[in-house]
């Protein structure tokens, strides 16, 4: 497991635990050592990723983030000034670098969001989007992100041959 998800992991149990500051403590811990912003307080699921360690990430203290869910470095999850909500990512989404998700929008199950975009408004289910302001290029995708992946080195691997 990645050093960065398993000081928030400990964070997030005290901050479950009502013991806020020793979980802020972990918050920092992790701004300070591997530059990325996960506050303990932060709801996220089962097989998190933050690749590169989450490098220069930073993701708002209220966040809710499903299962499966892979966020590369340089992404920022937040809210605009006027809003009082953040988004909300749900299970099996991938978010490539560099990708700003701000608002009071959810992003559905089973997206994938292409290196620098901007998601300003709510994602439905099983798309593909990219660009800023971003577009939807896929729809109704039901492959996940990590199957498309192992097919992708099937295919890499029958070139080979």
């Amino acid at each position: 497991m990645n050093p960065a998800i398993s000081v928030y992991r400990t964070g997030n149990w005290f901050y479950r635990k009502n013991l806020k500051k020793i979980a802020n403590i972990f918050s920092y811990i992790n701004r300070l050592f591997f530059s990325v912003w996960l506050p303990s307080s932060v709801s996220i699921g089962k097989n998190f990723i933050l690749g590169y360690g989450g490098l220069g990430t930073v993701i708002h203290s209220d966040t809710k983030i499903g299962n499966n869910v892979s966020i590369d470095h340089n992404v920022t999850i937040g809210r605009n000034p006027k809003d009082s909500k953040v988004p909300t990512i749900g299970d099996d989404v991938y978010i490539a670098t560099g990708s700003v998700i701000i608002g009071e929008i959810s992003v559905g199950n089973n997206v994938i969001i292409g290196a620098n975009s901007l998601i300003n408004k709510s994602v439905p289910d099983n798309c593909t989007v990219v660009g800023n302001p971003f577009r939807i290029i896929e729809k109704d995708r039901s492959m996940k992100y990590y199957e498309l992946d192992v097919n992708l080195q099937k295919v890499v691997l029958k070139r080979k041959i």
